[in-house]
């Protein structure tokens, strides 16, 4: 669909170590120096859906097929980015194509893995970070509103841009992010941001990583990085990058014995895919036959034919009805078949809005 999570932060923070994990593939370099990382590497992963195991424990199909998430793991930045500093300026803009954040903060001692910054202290990193984000605005809407001015003369609506624009950018030069500005949900502001896509505007997410203690109690700089996410709205999740590194392989009996014995329920990979999925405001509906159960990746609130598309834009043109079973009336009356006979299939049309985790069956005519 198009839409990806962007990983940022600061020089060896686990970052790279967090993509290797995270696309199971070495192929992003991961070295104990700053800048081992010019280019954007892409990777498309898995999302985890207890739901399709279930699905196909019923239909017994050939093959399941998950939803996709692209994630680019984005260099190392630097205080100083958003003036050229380490390549900063190819580096937000490639954060610029990325629609979520997710920035890895390091979260542990290591006097063996150097800090850029000479100490460890996650509040400060993730300001660099942020305020470089903000500076990079701050230019890009400054170049606007020059624009809009020579505009404003002849025109009333880009006068109003202009005022708006100034009272965001003086919001800014404070040190806030712009997805916390109070008219942010604004029609106006959406306007804007679409013609200059601020960067401190995006949903950011925390990946706190920690050492092997820090995965069952939160150490102090884990403590201090929640009390900062929760002022901005913001989402934290905890992970060990080297540990998840070393799940990579695993068979999922395994790997699960591995977690239980640390006392962890859930990767803190998964979580990241899974809350990113949302945080793009995605969701799956299902398909299920003895070919595949596969899950199809849609916005939220999304029209039944819209969805159909998704398949094929043949299903849109034609479509006739949809034809829908929940997913927990799916596993409660144990399929298909059954659903049916228990009355719970149900006959959409061309206004139903799909829910999350719907069995459907589209019916058209071309």
């Amino acid at each position: 669909m198009g839409l990806s999570i962007g990983l940022v932060g600061l020089p060896n923070v686990g970052k790279s170590t967090t993509f290797n994990a995270l696309t199971k593939a070495q192929n992003a370099e991961a070295a104990n120096y700053p800048f081992c990382t010019i280019e954007p590497n892409k990777a498309t992963v898995p999302v985890p859906d207890i739901r399709l195991n279930e699905l196909a424990k019923i239909v017994n199909p050939e093959r399941i097929q998950y939803s996709t998430l692209d994630f680019v793991d984005i260099a190392g930045l630097v205080k100083g980015a958003s003036k050229g500093e380490g390549l900063g300026n190819k580096f937000l803009s490639n954060i610029r194509e990325t629609e979520v954040i997710l920035q890895i903060v390091r979260c542990f001692d290591d006097e063996n893995i150097i800090h850029t910054e000479g100490r460890i202290d996650p509040i400060s990193d993730v300001e660099i970070i942020e305020n470089e984000l903000i500076f990079a605005d701050i230019e890009v809407l400054t170049n606007r509103i020059e624009r809009l001015k020579k505009q404003a003369k002849n025109d009333k609506e880009a006068a109003a841009m202009v005022t708006f624009a100034e009272e965001l950018a003086e919001f800014l030069a404070e040190g806030n992010l712009a997805r916390n500005f109070p008219k942010a949900d604004s029609e106006i502001f959406e306007k804007l941001n679409a013609e200059v896509r601020l960067l401190s505007a995006k949903e950011i997410m925390y990946g706190a990583n920690v050492d092997e203690e820090g995965l069952t109690e939160d150490n102090d700089y884990v403590i201090r990085l929640r009390e900062h996410a929760a002022k901005n709205g913001c989402e934290v999740i905890k992970l060990c990058a080297k540990i998840e590194e070393e799940l990579v392989g695993m068979e999922d009996n395994e790997r699960d014995e591995f977690l239980r014995d640390m006392g962890v329920e859930e990767s803190g990979l998964e979580q990241i895919i899974r809350k990113g999925f949302d945080k793009l405001g995605l969701m799956s509906y299902f398909t299920a036959g003895i070919k595949e159960v596969r899950a199809w990746t849609i916005r939220k609130n999304t029209t039944a034919p819209k969805a159909a598309a998704v398949i094929h834009n043949d299903f849109e043109k034609g479509f006739i009805r949809a034809e829908v079973i929940s997913y927990n009336d799916y596993i409660t009356c144990g399929g298909e078949n059954k659903s049916k006979e228990a009355g719970k299939m149900r006959l959409e049309g061309k206004e139903y809005i799909v829910q999350d985790g719907d069995i459907m069956h589209f019916r058209f005519n071309v």
